[in-house]
């Protein structure tokens, strides 16, 4: 399988009316086809079953370069898994090599879900992710968070876990200040998270950040806050 043709497969089960709604909900200008999510993904189960690693990694890599909007987001549903054999094959540098071309939040998501997977299997790459909170570019700066939420997710986490978890928080500490809507909402997202199995450690982030925060943030960081 090779992009062009499947980008062809993509265009071929598109609606052109449903793929102009979809250009003006997401107002960024570049090709939609019109496909829903599960059609996606069923044309991605299909590839994944046809093609090993490197011709997967191959076909991610041109349907992300074609930029339409469903090739990029197919581009990361074929490496959103959570067992890369080798986990050092690529799919990770090709994930973080999207990041500066993320311009839009549905496909920044997907393939940050990608990029979730494989800091879990390798956490030494969020060393890596650091150095995105000082981007210039403000995608950059919420993929690190939204890269991580998987550490707001365990109720038992372990003590390197707990690390992280307090790293992620400092991160998002220093974007308090940055009032872009996309920030804001990461850092409330991040907290909404965190608050179903931390909620002292959102109650301290928020006693110590709220006033600096945008109200739509705080009221979203504690909305899962136990009473």
């Amino acid at each position: 399988m090779t992009p062009k043709a499947a980008t062809a497969l993509l265009r071929a089960a598109g609606d052109p009316i449903k793929a102009g709604e979809m250009h003006r909900y997401h107002k960024i200008d570049r090709p939609y086809l019109g496909l829903a999510n599960p059609q996606i993904d069923a044309f991605v189960k299909e590839w994944r079953a046809e093609v090993d690693l490197d011709a997967r990694l191959a076909l991610a890599k041109g349907l992300w370069n074609g930029n339409t909007h469903e090739g990029r987001i197919a581009a990361a549903k074929l490496l959103t898994q959570a067992r890369i054999r080798p986990d050092d094959s690529g799919a990770w540098d090709l994930i973080s090599s999207w990041v500066p071309d993320f311009d839009a939040w549905a496909i920044a998501d997907h393939a940050s879900i990608a990029g979730q997977k494989r800091l879990v299997a390798d956490p030494s790459r969020l060393d890596a992710v650091e150095g995105w909170t000082q981007s210039d570019h403000m995608w950059t700066r919420r993929a690190a968070l939204v890269m991580t939420l998987p550490w707001t997710k365990q109720n038992h986490p372990k003590p390197a876990d707990l690390a992280i978890r307090d790293r992620v928080l400092d991160w998002a500490a220093s974007y308090v200040n940055d009032h872009d809507w996309f920030i804001q909402k990461a850092i409330g997202w991040w907290l909404r998270e965190l608050s179903k199995h931390d909620p002292d450690r959102v109650r301290a982030f928020l006693d110590a950040h709220a006033d600096a925060m945008k109200p739509f943030a705080v009221k979203e960081a504690g909305r899962k806050l136990p009473k």
